[in-house]
C-alpha cells in the first residue's frame, strides 16, 4: 500500500499504477526529458512491479534478498535459450535503474556507486535492444529498450525525483528499515515501511550489494 500526503489516506493497489503515472509525468515535465510515452509507461509498470517486495526480492539459503547485478549477469551469460537470456537481460536493467534511482543515497555510502549501475543496466537494456529485433515476442519493446539504454542516466535522475516526491526517503533509509524490522520486530519500523509503500511479509530481508 502507499501513502499519499499530507492526508495518508491510503492508495489502493488498484490505484497505484496511476499514482505513479502522474508522478513520473510531472517529474518528466520538470526535468524536460524528452522521451517516448512508451518509456515512460515502461518505468511506470516498473514503480508498480517493484513497489510489491515480492517482485523486488528473490528467495535465498539466507532469506529473500535482492539478487546482485552479478548474479543477473551470469544467469544472462548462461541462459540456455535466447528468450531466457532477454529475461535476464530484462531483470537486470529493471534492478539497476530501480536501485539507481530509488537508493541513490544508499549507493553513495557503498564501494559501488551509482556509476557502476548505470552502466550495468545501460549495457543491459541495449543489448537487448539489439537482440529483440530477431524476435516476434520482444521486437515491439526494442525501441523502448534503445532508449532506456541511450537515456539510462536521465532515467536515474527521473527516477530520483520520483521517489523523492513519493515520499520513499522519508524517516531514512528504507533498506534500513527492513533490516531493522527483521532483527527487531520493531512495530514502529514496521509502521514506517507500511507509510512508505511497503507492506513486508515475514521472512523479508534486504541486500544492496554488486
Amino acid at each position: 500500500m502507499l501513502s499519499q500526503r499530507p492526508s495518508d489516506a491510503l492508495i489502493l493497489d488498484t490505484d497505484i499504477k496511476a499514482f505513479f503515472q502522474d508522478k513520473v509525468e510531472t517529474a518528466a515535465t520538470n526535468q524536460r526529458l524528452e522521451v517516448s510515452e512508451d518509456s515512460l509507461h515502461y518505468v511506470v509498470n516498473l514503480l508498480t512491479t517493484f513497489s510489491h517486495s515480492r517482485e523486488l526480492f528473490e528467495p535465498t539459503p539466507d532469506g529473500p534478498m535482492i539478487p546482485t547485478l552479478a548474479s543477473c549477469y551470469a544467469e544472462a551469460v548462461s541462459a540456455p535459450t535466447t528468450e531466457q537470456r532477454h529475461h535476464a537481460l530484462k531483470r537486470l536493467g529493471d534492478l539497476a535503474l530501480f536501485i539507481a534511482g530509488v537508493f541513490t543515497d544508499s549507493l553513495n555510502r557503498k564501494l559501488v556507486d551509482v556509476d557502476y549501475y548505470i552502466a550495468m543496466g545501460g549495457n543491459a537494456y541495449g543489448f537487448l535492444s539489439e537482440t529483440a529485433r530477431n524476435s516476434l515476442r520482444w521486437r515491439f519493446h526494442g525501441p523502448v529498450f534503445d532508449e532506456l539504454s541511450a537515456k539510462f542516466k536521465a532515467f536515474v535522475d527521473l527516477l530520483d525525483e520520483v521517489t523523492e516526491h513519493a515520499h520513499f526517503r522519508d524517516h531514512g533509509d528504507i533498506m534500513r528499515l527492513y533490516e531493522v524490522w527483521m532483527r527487531t520486530g520493531s512495530a514502529r519500523a514496521l509502521d514506517k515501511l507500511r507509510r512508505l509503500g511497503i507492506e513486508p511479509s515475514q521472512g523479508s530481508v534486504s541486500c544492496l550489494q554488486h
